[in-house]
């Protein structure tokens, strides 16, 4: 076994129904370090908060290129597995989504995550589309976190058991196609949540929201992968805004 096939085996492991792996997703080097030092047993880039620590916007208006540069330090700085958010897959079909992919294995990631909806595009794509893309990027050997964004814009309240049925009917497609895991953020709900985890034939990935269950809770429910998304990022921002305006304000910082 290569040492490619050996971080991407541990990664998988890693994805437990009821003891989930707890990711604090990073966008850089440095906060790569930080989170690996507080006991990280994984670290998963977010394309938000990547993009907009270089000033640009999610979206895949990162540049590929660069996307690879920024694992590559990441990489240069821990040892834990890597998983990079890859938005839609880098590709307007399923073969340019492979080569990008292939890419990203190459140069070291565990695992991708990976959406079923097109830069700037609000609509799903069809099953069957999506399945191709995710089929792509599973051939290639990484393990893939197949978002499925039915609840997004969705009230779970009123539409929750028509919502589940969509998920789960993904789920089918996308664990045929070989991901690793199922990604269902904007969801809160913990029926719908619960009900997801014990019929999905996938691990399920939920994204954590402060209004929504806990860690705890979550595992409860069955989760196996809790990610933060563009949280940490935003609430580095937000703290280092704040502190910039109460310095520039006359005041000491709390620094």
């Amino acid at each position: 076994m290569t040492v490619a096939d050996e971080s991407i085996a541990r990664f998988r492991a890693l994805h437990i129904p009821g003891d989930p792996l707890i990711l604090v997703n990073i966008w850089d080097a440095g906060s790569a370090k930080a989170v690996a030092a507080a006991g990280a047993k994984a670290i998963a880039t977010g394309s938000y908060g990547v993009a907009g620590a270089q000033g640009r916007a999610d979206g895949e208006d990162f540049p590929l290129a660069d996307v690879f540069e920024n694992l590559a330090r990441i990489l240069s700085v821990t040892d834990l597995p890597v998983t990079i958010d890859m938005e839609s897959g880098y590709g307007a079909d399923p073969a340019s989504v492979g080569v990008s992919v292939a890419r990203a294995r190459a140069a070291g990631a565990a695992g991708i995550n990976m959406e079923d909806r097109m830069p700037g595009r609000n609509d799903l794509l069809p099953i069957a589309e999506a399945q191709a893309r995710y089929r792509a990027a599973a051939d290639t050997g990484i393990f893939v976190n197949a978002r499925c964004d039915v609840f997004r814009g969705a009230d779970a309240a009123k539409d929750g058991e028509r919502l589940v049925a969509a998920v789960l009917e993904r789920a089918r497609a996308y664990a045929d196609a070989g991901a690793g895991s199922l990604f269902v953020p904007f969801l809160g709900d913990p029926r719908c949540i619960g009900a997801i985890c014990a019929a999905s034939p996938l691990p399920v990935n939920i994204l954590r929201a402060k209004a929504g269950p806990t860690h705890a809770e979550l595992a409860a429910l069955g989760v196996a992968r809790i990610s933060h998304g563009h949280q940490p990022w935003a609430a580095a921002m937000a703290w280092l805004t704040g502190q910039a305006q109460q310095v520039l304000g006359g005041a000491e910082p709390y620094y």
